[in-house]
């Protein structure tokens, strides 16, 4: 029996694919428009008068869109590591170990590049 892993079927790579594209798309259009609606209220706020309640409320909301576009940017960068593996051959392996990652896995998390036990002791050390 050999150690190295058997590649997966093609017809699902490619279905993950498929799947990993339309999602960067849609993951660049949401981080478009977040950044606009970021530089929008920016420009709104300079432009009025100004209170201190009103600024806190827009810090607030400027804050929690900053994260979204942050973890939009996280997610994207994932999705084209997904799509590099596909091209290099190696999708649906751990990045860290080279273990198989299972297909419920990927079917919740397409960009997945990590077996699960191995992403939550990444997201441990963070």
């Amino acid at each position: 029996m050999s150690d190295k892993p058997t590649k997966l079927d093609p017809a699902y790579v490619e279905r993950k694919r498929q799947q990993l594209a339309k999602l960067r798309e849609e993951l660049r259009k949401a981080s478009n428009r977040e950044e606009a609606v970021e530089r929008s209220v920016e420009g709104e706020s300079n432009l009025q008068a100004r209170e201190y309640e009103d600024d806190a409320q827009k810090l607030d909301m400027l804050e929690k869109e900053g994260n979204l576009i942050v973890r939009s940017i996280e997610r994207l960068t994932h999705v084209e590591r997904a799509l590099s593996k596909i091209d290099e051959g190696t999708y649906g392996f751990s990045d860290v170990s080279g273990q198989r990652i299972p297909d419920a896995r990927l079917d919740v998390v397409p960009e997945a590049v990590n077996t699960l036990a191995e992403q939550e002791a990444i997201e441990r050390t963070r």
